[in-house]
């Protein structure tokens, strides 16, 4: 057997043909983004800027991103995998950013123009997680990190990113 690059094997060229309209939810992501990050706790709020790149992978059945902050190390970066699957009309998602700790896991389906993408391991008492995408445009989009502490009743925004593409 011959030596492959896995980062080779990994790209696709563009959407898988049998389901391109659908995978473009999350296709129409492909390219590289400059962001403006912003944090919001009780306490202060922090902002910054990175920037996330996203491409087409696993013949074209999956998005897969890589997002970094200004002058952040390689073993800082964090990236999140989302394959489509048709017998759900959903996306598969996990984010990753072994640096800190994180790992997350989500689905996500298109909700009007927005983007919703839930997590599926609450935090023990109660507490979920959503990720949006809204305000989609060719050249912006705006990202949402939310928090609801009485079961999805009311939200909390923690995190929101602006991207404009690069």
């Amino acid at each position: 057997m011959r030596s492959r690059d896995v980062l080779d094997l990994l790209a696709a060229s563009g959407p898988f043909a049998s389901y391109a309209e659908r995978v473009m939810l999350y296709g129409r992501f492909v390219g590289s983004w400059d962001v403006e990050a912003t944090w919001y706790d009780s306490e202060e709020v922090r902002r910054s800027t990175g920037e996330w790149h996203f491409a087409w992978v696993l013949g074209g059945r999956g998005v897969q991103d890589v997002l970094y902050g200004a002058g952040a190390p390689p073993d800082r970066f964090g990236t999140t995998l989302r394959c489509y699957d048709p017998e759900k009309d959903a996306w598969h998602i996990a984010w990753m950013q072994p640096a800190s700790g994180e790992f997350v896991y989500l689905q996500g389906r298109q909700v009007g123009d927005d983007i919703v993408q839930e997590v599926l391991f609450p935090v023990a008492g109660g507490q979920c997680e959503r990720w949006r995408f809204t305000e989609i445009a060719p050249d912006s989009f705006r990202w949402l990190g939310e928090v609801s502490k009485d079961g999805g009743a009311t939200w909390e925004l923690v995190q929101e990113m602006r991207a404009r593409r690069a």
